[in-house]
């Protein structure tokens, strides 16, 4: 039998094609990024005759978090894929439940980030980000200086700052952010979100309180229509998420639509995650 056709990530170009090779798929282990909190496996998955690289993140590898008690981060992370399709704009790689050599758990295709790409976070002195640039706020950069945070006026980030208030993120840092080098964008590291209390962290609030633009609006209303009860999005999340949790997914999205605004910091939870990148 000839060896598999190794495909890059971006010659996957059918979401359904990509969806069964991480679904039906052998994986081999490959090896484990170690900076992770939690187990993160690189593996390649191979079926009929195609081959690529993917994460596998098992559930026997979660460290338990007592504030997110009830199911799993791979759980949460199938549900973030799931919410971000219905949006429209994939930001959130393919991803998968599986079994895996080590048991249930995460598969996601895995994406290599184009090194050439404009950078999409920054420090800055003085008190204004300059032309392309939103705020964030001041950060301690050592030796008793402090420099302006910025992260780019982007449009992709500014619907990624949609969907992490949709979902509840809880810990969008910056290097949760994989831009392709066919110039879009993906978002990983979706284990901490639906919570049903208010947990949103992120780095991107240099919208904050603005009107969302009228995109934004008809992607929050598909997805308020596909989170109706008996829609297959909402079946598929009352697998994933508690019934609180979907409740307050609900109740977000109707308030973001309702507003037409960006949030702003609830003030009652740190805005910005740490360590920030």
């Amino acid at each position: 039998m000839s060896a598999p056709e190794r495909i890059p990530p971006r010659g996957l170009t059918a979401t359904a094609d990509v969806l069964e090779l991480l679904a039906e798929g052998e994986l081999t282990v490959r090896g484990q990024i170690r900076e992770a909190s939690n187990a993160v496996l690189l593996c390649s998955v191979a079926y009929d005759g195609v081959e690529a690289d993917c994460v596998y993140k098992p559930v026997a590898g979660e460290r338990p978090l007592w504030d997110f008690p009830d199911g799993t981060l791979a759980q949460r992370e199938a549900a973030a894929y799931a919410v971000s399709e219905a949006t429209g704009w994939g930001l959130v790689p393919p991803t998968v439940l599986r079994e895996g050599p080590y048991g249930p758990g995460m598969v996601q295709q895995w994406i290599d980030a184009d090194p050439s790409a404009p950078p999409l976070l920054s420090l800055v002195d003085g008190d204004e980000p300059g032309d392309g640039w939103r705020p964030v706020g001041l950060a301690d950069v050592g030796g008793g200086r402090t420099a302006l945070l910025v992260h780019a006026d982007d449009p992709r980030l500014r619907r990624l700052a949609v969907l992490d208030a949709v979902i509840n993120n809880g810990d969008r840092k910056g290097g949760h952010l994989l831009p392709g080098p066919d110039g879009r964008l993906h978002a990983i590291d979706h284990g901490v979100t639906f919570h049903a209390e208010d947990k949103l962290r992120t780095l991107f609030w240099g919208w904050a309180g603005e009107p969302l633009p009228v995109e934004t609006l008809e992607a929050l209303a598909r997805l308020d229509a596909e989170l109706a009860p008996g829609a297959p999005l909402a079946t598929r999340m009352e697998q994933l998420v508690t019934p609180a949790e979907l409740d307050a997914l609900r109740a977000r999205v109707t308030a973001l639509r309702t507003t037409a605004r960006h949030p702003e910091p609830s003030g009652t939870w740190p805005p910005i995650p740490w360590p920030p990148v």
